[in-house]
């Protein structure tokens, strides 16, 4: 693969993220014009309860903390899924680079003459920019696609309270 190569793939990873965080956004707009939604009717629900205790929607208080406490479990989980594939990139680029490292260090250590040692350094950091620049863009991606995963369960249920709600 040729530096172009490089670049033009970095690029259409950067902007993917891009579009993952702009669209983490909008649905982060969406859950709270749900979840205001949801708190008004259900403050509706708890006055008409207080007004006469008997009429009280005892089913809909009750979904008040059990539903929060099923989306909160499913975010945790798809957060720690999310940030576990994080951590399993970190440990292979660092795994990666090690390589690399050594290789680098073999082929100065052989340099048969101080040009070929500058050009074995050279290459090297060369690549190594290449390759922190493809895996910042990499780890960005992995930690929006962590956070928008650990997001949708509590999007989903906003917004499923909210229709329910509203009918």
């Amino acid at each position: 693969m040729t530096l172009l190569d490089d670049f033009l793939r970095d690029s259409r990873a950067a902007a993917r993220n891009a579009r993952a965080a702009s669209d983490a956004a909008v649905a982060g707009g969406e859950m709270m014009r749900a979840a205001g939604e949801v708190i008004a009717a259900r403050l509706d629900i708890l006055a008409a309860g207080l007004a006469d205790p008997s009429k009280a929607d005892l089913t809909e208080i009750s979904l008040m903390s059990s539903e929060k406490i099923e989306a909160a479990s499913a975010s945790a989980a798809a957060l720690t899924r999310g940030l576990g594939d994080v951590g399993d990139s970190v440990a292979r680029q660092v795994a990666d680079e090690m390589e690399q490292a050594g290789k680098a260090v073999s082929r100065l250590a052989f340099a048969a003459t101080p040009q070929a040692f500058v050009e074995a350094q050279t290459a090297w950091l060369t690549g190594w920019i290449g390759r922190a620049g493809a895996f910042s863009v990499g780890l960005t991606g992995g930690v929006l696609k962590a956070q928008a995963d650990a997001w949708k369960p509590i999007q989903d249920a906003a917004a499923a309270n909210a229709r329910r709600l509203r009918d």
